[in-house]
């Protein structure tokens, strides 16, 4: 009984989130954006320090302000709003309660080999009924980021990842690498304002299509 509150708790929280941030309920698309980590989940760190949490953060918050700046906005909500840890399972718990169209979770990358570089993307090793339509979600994506800004391409791939498997058979599902922080370059890319607000907007105008 007290998991069932928790998660309706959990669930109830995140919708008072989106009206604060003015996010209105519309017949178009549906995107449910997985900010990765959260909270004493700092994911990859940085050379130059940056922690993962926070660039997804970053990007997660500029995609928002960009759909406001729509006529008619996506029916964008992310899996959290600041810096908390979010448990796996509500995450995609929280896709499957709003119905969503598609769900991407963002992630930046670390190698313990400081030249490994490039984008990369992830789609459910499971077989089910959105599979090809999230390679072809995660293909338009890394194309769209390697052509405009230069990105090497590590191709889409295939995993277990548990916010991957628990939502493929609802939705197409993706999870997005967006650099190696653990790189020289693409740390201090990753480190600039603009840098990600560019990120955002080329994520963004993928997913409006």
């Amino acid at each position: 009984m007290k998991k069932v509150l928790k998660n309706v708790s959990f669930v109830i929280l995140l919708l008072k989130m989106c009206f604060i941030f003015g996010q209105e309920t519309t017949n178009q698309k549906r995107i449910v954006i997985d900010v990765g980590h959260g909270g004493k989940d700092t994911g990859a760190i940085g050379i130059n320090k940056i922690q993962e949490k926070d660039i997804v953060m970053d990007i997660a918050i500029a995609i928002l302000k960009l759909n406001k700046e729509l006529k008619k906005p996506l029916d964008i909500y992310l899996t959290r709003y600041k810096d908390t840890l979010i448990s796996l399972s509500d995450r995609t718990k929280l896709a499957k309660i709003l119905k969503a169209d598609l769900f991407v979770s963002l992630h930046c990358n670390h190698s313990d080999n400081p030249n490994a570089r490039g984008v990369e993307v992830y789609a459910s090793k499971k077989q089910a009924k959105y599979s090809k339509e999230s390679v072809f979600v995660g293909y338009q994506i890394e194309k769209t980021l390697c052509k405009a800004i230069g990105y090497d391409s590590r191709g889409v791939k295939f995993a277990n990842f548990q916010v991957l498997r628990e939502t493929i058979s609802d939705c197409p599902s993706v999870l997005l690498e967006l650099g190696f922080l653990s790189n020289k370059d693409e740390g201090h890319y990753l480190s600039s304002s603009s840098h990600i607000k560019r990120l955002a907007y080329l994520i963004f105008r993928t997913l409006n299509q």
